[in-house]
């Protein structure tokens, strides 16, 4: 039973791949999605911990990230702030990316697993994740006091 399962789940994988090569597109997007599901979100990896919402690449614009880790040693001690590392990555290929240190309080944490942000990112927001739990309401323009760090204003 266990190895006829075992045989048998591998089989109609390999199937599934040979079928899903066959079409360009869904290729493309199916390769990138199954590299960095394997990389990434495998039991043994603890790269990518959370999904968040960082204002980025300029305010009231937003991405979805990934938080890598708390942001330490050097980088940290010249940093006077709680600061987060997170990888923004690029669609539909998330093997790309940038990894920002951004303040604690700078991010929205979502309830959403990490696996469905990653659909997310790949089918260049197609595929939106069901909602898991209530999410944070986002603050407005007016209500966001803070400015830009001088080295991002337009002035």
């Amino acid at each position: 039973g266990f190895l006829t399962a075992n045989i048998f789940g591998r089989t109609l994988l390999k199937v599934g791949e040979q079928l899903v090569n066959r079409m360009p597109v869904v290729r493309t997007i199916y390769g990138a999605l199954k590299q960095v599901l394997e990389t990434v979100l495998s039991q043994s990896s603890n790269s990518f911990r959370q999904a968040v919402l960082v204002e980025y690449p300029r305010r009231g614009i937003w991405t979805v990230a990934f938080v890598t880790g708390d942001t330490e040693g050097e980088v940290a001690r010249c940093l006077d702030d709680d600061m987060v590392n997170i990888y923004v990555p690029t669609t539909p290929n998330p093997t790309s990316g940038f990894l920002l240190m951004v303040p604690r309080r700078d991010l929205i944490f979502l309830d959403m697993p990490v696996e469905d942000a990653a659909k997310y990112i790949i089918s260049i927001g197609v595929i939106a994740p069901e909602e898991e739990a209530d999410v944070a309401t986002l603050p407005t323009p007016e209500e966001r006091q803070d400015e830009l760090p001088k080295s991002l204003s337009a002035e």
